[in-house]
Parts: C-alpha cells; structure tokens; sequence
C-alpha cells in the first residue's frame, strides 16, 4: 500500500470511492474546489490503482479537521484506511494546534470504533447533522506535537 498526495488526474476515482462509501456526497466540484483550497488531501494505492483518500485541513486557528476519508468496499481492511488516517493525523500533528475534530454517523459505529483506536474522544452528538435527519458524533484528538499513537 503507498500514500501520496491526491493530484488531479485521481478525482474521478476518487469520486467513484466517495459515491460507494457514502449516501450523501460532497459533489466531484466540492472535492475540485477544496483542492484548488489547499487542503491535505492523500490517495491509497494499491499496485497503482487508488483505492482511499482522506482529506484534512485547518479549520479554525487552532483546529484540525479531518474532512473525509473513504476506502473502496473492495480494498477495506487491507490498512488503507489506517495509513491514510495516520498520515493525515501526523501532518496535522505537526502545525500549531490543539486539536483535531471530525464528525461521524452517529449510526456508523465501525467508523465510530475505528477513531477510538486513535484515541479520538467523543465530544457530543449533534441531532439531524445530515442532510437525511441522522445525528453526528462530534470527535477530537489532543495533539501533541508530532505525536501520533492508536491502540
């Protein structure tokens, strides 16, 4: 598996992964224009074939932001989502902020168990966060400063 900085020719692969692992998307123009930003944004690749991305950015001033991650059906539990999330978490890890915070289906409890594994805290719940009425859990992590751990 090799991490590498999304670059333009993957969008609509990485639409397709969007599109697969969630109801509701972004939009292929939100992913577009969110990389014109300049966020984080990483690809998976499994024998040159992208299989994940994560996207993250700096929020707020002090707060990191994991934007989305998804990995195709077909390629999850082979540790695409798990290099994606650390090298997303390592590079946030490195700015100056306090804290990195995502939001999760409330309803989506492997996603939920996966940032526990990093240690990410429950926050709150946040009803009818989604477009469908379904309620989110608001996540952080503490950073320290270039400190990446999970269990």
């Amino acid at each position: 598996m090799k991490v590498r900085k999304f670059v333009p020719k993957d969008l609509k692969r990485v639409f397709e992964i969007e599109n697969m692992s969630f109801d509701q998307s972004y939009g292929i123009n939100m992913f577009q224009q969110l990389y014109d930003m300049g966020i984080g944004f990483l690809v998976a690749e499994k024998d040159d074939y992208v299989v994940g991305y994560v996207m993250f950015w700096i929020k707020y001033e002090n707060q990191g932001h994991i934007i989305s991650i998804a990995v195709d059906k077909n390629y999850r539990r082979q540790g695409a989502g798990t290099e994606l999330f650390i090298r997303a978490i390592t590079v946030l890890s490195m700015l100056p902020i306090d804290a990195i915070y995502l939001e999760v289906r409330k309803s989506n409890l492997g996603a939920v168990e996966f940032y526990e594994k990093f240690n990410f805290i429950k926050d709150r719940v946040v009803p009818g966060y989604y477009e469908d009425g379904d309620a989110a859990i608001i996540m952080y992590l503490p950073v320290e400063r270039g400190k990446v751990s999970h269990k």
